[in-house]
């Protein structure tokens, strides 16, 4: 398989790359840092691919998109531009029925890093009755500043940085994040959710949290569980019996991973959903690569770092 990486010097990129290029079942197509905007050479490589990622700001990965004339090209975009597209196949091979449609698609949107653990924990229990699609449900999600890319890690690793950066920092104070979208859709909810996403001073990890009273629960709490037992028994996702260490459940558990682990806690009348995952790794390039697995048809798990 050949395989090419636009965008490859961004922090999705580079993650990417750094885990293809132990394998040895396929051939990474590279440019030279000066042919990383030359038109023609990117033209040339995306349909010289077998599989492309897309590792670009949403208008640039629309752009290359139109690039590709090589019908047998499947293109995997880690941006936003194409999640909700009529033509694109959502890249979360846990949800019910998407592991085949990943298999044939040549169009494949990676899933958000805040809508990876949204999704995982509510999509499952709107489809089984047990939350309504009407309900405006509240997320907080707290990440990693890594998750801001280039620019924010320089912020946050400067020795002169600002010291506001040293407590956790709220953002999308307007309700508008670019998530929210995918969030609403994919879990066919009828309103896109009230959604805190917090910023804080560790470099990856997230972990997105969803309260619910009993009153929004058709059924238990222990029905949520078995769903989530029975859904995530195995594979990226898992569902943990006990989440947390201590009384306490970190955001960066899982950093450097591409795996993620759901939860239930608090108690019958008020629950709380938990997602713990890396927003570089299940959040993004894990996601990826396990997309780019699937349509490879090999193991979904090859080539990623997975805990026990």
């Amino acid at each position: 398989m050949k395989v090419f990486i636009d965008g490859s010097h961004g922090t999705t990129g580079l993650r990417i790359h750094e885990r293809l290029e132990q394998r040895n079942d396929i051939e990474l197509i590279s440019l030279s840092f000066e042919d990383r905007h030359n038109l023609e050479k990117r033209t040339e490589a995306i349909n010289a691919a077998d599989i492309v990622f897309l590792c670009l700001p949403d208008d640039a990965a629309r752009e290359a998109v139109g690039l590709c004339q090589n019908p047998g090209t499947v293109i995997i975009d880690t941006s936003t531009a194409h999640r909700t597209s009529p033509g694109w196949t959502y890249g979360m091979a846990e949800l019910e029925g998407m592991t085949d449609k990943i298999k044939s698609a040549k169009r494949i949107a990676n899933p958000g890093c805040h809508a990876s653990g949204f999704i995982a924990l509510v999509q499952p229990l709107v489809a089984n009755g047990i939350l309504d699609k009407g309900e405006v449900f509240s997320c907080l999600s707290l990440t990693g500043y890594s998750g801001g890319g280039k620019k924010m890690i320089a912020e946050y690793e400067a020795s002169d940085r600002n010291p506001l950066l040293d407590a956790p920092r709220m953002y999308g104070l307007t309700q508008e994040h670019k998530h929210l979208k995918e969030m609403k859709i994919i879990c066919s909810l009828e309103k896109e959710p009230l959604f805190m996403p917090v910023v804080a001073s560790f470099y990856s990890g997230m972990e997105t949290v969803i309260p619910l009273s009993a009153s929004q629960v058709n059924g238990t709490r222990a029905d949520i569980e078995d769903i989530y037992r029975q859904l995530y028994g195995n594979g990226l996702i898992r569902y943990a019996e006990n989440i947390g260490e201590n009384g306490f459940a970190s955001a960066n558990a899982f950093s450097g991973r591409d795996d993620m682990q759901v939860g239930v806690s608090g108690n019958d009348e008020r629950i709380l959903l938990v997602a713990r995952f890396d927003n570089l790794g299940k959040g993004a390039s894990g996601a990826a690569i396990q997309n780019m697995n699937i349509a490879m048809g090999v193991d979904p798990c090859i080539g990623l770092s997975i805990g026990g």
